[in-house]
C-alpha cells in the first residue's frame, strides 16, 4: 500500500540545500506552492477612478508644454495605484487620455499593441488606418488592429481628446511588442473617406464579393449615433443582462466576435433608478461614463462618476452600477481583455451570493 513519505532533515539542513539548488538556477516548488496554487486569484491592481474634471486641465497643460514634434503621442497615462510602477491600468490592459490641439498632426507609425480610441472632447478631426480616413466626433469608437500604420490629424478649430484604450501590458508580457515609424510624417489616403465603415458598417449586410479571416474587426469606426440609436431603441423593449443593464457588444461584423483578439469593447444603459446586480470575471474592465451620472461598487468601494470620468475594476472582483438620476439615463463605454481569457479557456463569471454587496 502506497504513503506519503517523511524526512527528519532539519531547517538547516534544507536551508544548505536550497541555498545550493542555486548554483544550478533552480528552486523547490514545494516552498512556494501555495503562493502560485491559490484557491483563486487576488489581482495587485486597485479599483480606481480618474476624473475628467481633474484630468482636463492637465492635458491641456501639456498641451501647452510639450509639442507634437517633441511627443510621439500625446497621451497621460491612468496608471493603477496598486502595480508598482507598471504602465499599466488593469493587469493586462492600458488607457490614458490623448490631445491633439488644432492645426497639428500626431506622426504616423505603428505597433504590435492594438488600441482603440473611444472619442471625448472634439467637434471633429480624425484618424488615419492603413489609409483610409476615419472621422472623430464624440462618442465615436475607433479601431487601430496592430501592425496598421495610423496617425491623427486636428483640422478643426477646437481641441481633440480621447480615451486610448490598448492591450499594451499583455504584450510587453509576451514579449511581442514590435514599434516602426512610418517614413513620412502623415501617410497618404488611399481609400474613400471613412471606407471600412462604407464596407461593413451596415450591420448585417457585408461586401458578397470577399471574405475577412482577420482575427480583428474589419470596421475601423463605430459612429455614436448608430451606437445611440441602438441603445436608445432596445432599452424600452428588454430588461437587458441583471448585471450591465442594456449592454452591447461592438462586434466583428464578418463573424460576430469579439473587435480584436486581445480587447473586447462594450457599451451598456442604465435605465433611471437602475440598480444592477453584483457578479464577478477573471477578466478586468476599463469603464469610461459617456453620459449621466452615478457610482460603481467595486470590492466594496464606492466609485462615483460623471460624464467623461473613467474607472478600472479589476478580475475576479465583485462590482455592480447605480445609475443615481431618477429622470435620466447613464450610459458607460467599456473595454475588456474577456477575449483573451475566453480563447485560452480561463474566462469565469460568478454573481454576488446575496445579489448584493454589502
Amino acid at each position: 500500500m502506497l504513503s506519503h513519505s517523511s524526512s527528519e532533515a532539519t531547517e538547516a539542513v534544507l536551508q544548505t540545500f536550497y541555498d545550493k539548488l542555486e548554483d544550478f538556477s533552480v528552486a523547490p516548488l514545494w516552498t512556494v506552492q501555495e503562493d502560485v496554487l491559490v484557491s483563486e486569484p487576488k489581482s495587485k491592481a486597485l479599483p480606481h477612478l480618474w476624473r475628467w474634471s481633474e484630468l482636463r486641465p492637465q492635458a491641456m497643460r501639456a498641451a501647452e508644454l510639450v509639442g507634437t514634434a517633441d511627443a510621439e503621442r500625446r497621451v497621460l497615462m491612468m496608471l493603477n495605484p496598486g502595480l508598482d510602477g507598471r504602465i499599466a491600468t488593469t493587469n493586462s490592459l492600458f488607457s490614458g487620455l490623448q490631445i491633439v490641439m488644432p492645426g497639428e498632426t500626431a506622426r504616423a507609425h505603428r505597433h504590435t499593441p492594438a488600441a482603440l480610441r473611444f472619442m471625448v472632447d472634439s467637434k471633429g478631426g480624425y484618424t488615419t488606418v492603413d489609409g483610409d480616413k476615419v472621422p472623430m466626433l464624440p462618442g465615436d469608437l475607433i479601431l487601430t488592429p496592430n501592425w496598421n500604420w495610423h496617425d491623427h490629424g486636428n483640422d478643426t478649430d477646437s481641441p481633440m481628446i480621447w480615451l486610448d484604450g490598448l492591450d499594451i501590458p499583455l504584450v510587453r508580457m509576451l514579449e511581442s511588442v514590435f514599434f516602426e515609424p512610418y517614413p513620412e510624417d502623415v501617410q497618404p489616403i488611399t481609400q474613400a473617406k471613412d471606407f471600412s465603415f462604407l464596407k461593413y458598417g451596415a450591420g448585417s449586410l457585408t461586401p458578397a464579393w470577399q471574405t475577412s479571416d482577420s482575427s480583428h474587426s474589419p470596421l475601423m469606426h463605430y459612429p455614436w449615433d448608430k451606437t445611440c440609436e441602438a441603445l436608445q431603441g432596445l432599452a424600452p423593449a428588454t430588461e437587458g443582462s441583471p448585471f450591465d443593464g442594456v449592454v452591447l457588444e461592438y462586434t466583428n461584423p464578418t463573424n460576430g466576435g469579439p473587435a480584436f483578439p486581445t480587447m473586447g469593447c462594450h457599451v451598456q444603459l442604465l435605465r433611471p433608478g437602475e440598480s444592477t446586480k453584483a457578479h464577478r470575471h477573471t477578466s478586468s474592465t476599463i469603464y469610461h461614463s459617456v453620459e449621466g451620472s452615478g457610482h460603481t461598487i467595486v470590492d466594496g468601494q464606492k466609485l462615483s462618476w460623471e460624464p467623461k470620468d473613467v474607472f478600472c475594476v479589476p478580475g475576479w472582483t465583485y462590482h455592480e452600477h447605480i445609475n443615481a438620476s431618477d429622470t435620466e439615463s447613464a450610459v458607460l463605454f467599456s473595454f475588456t481583455d474577456a477575449p483573451v481569457l475566453q480563447s485560452l479557456s480561463l474566462l469565469r463569471e460568478q454573481a454576488h451570493p446575496d445579489g448584493h454587496q454589502s
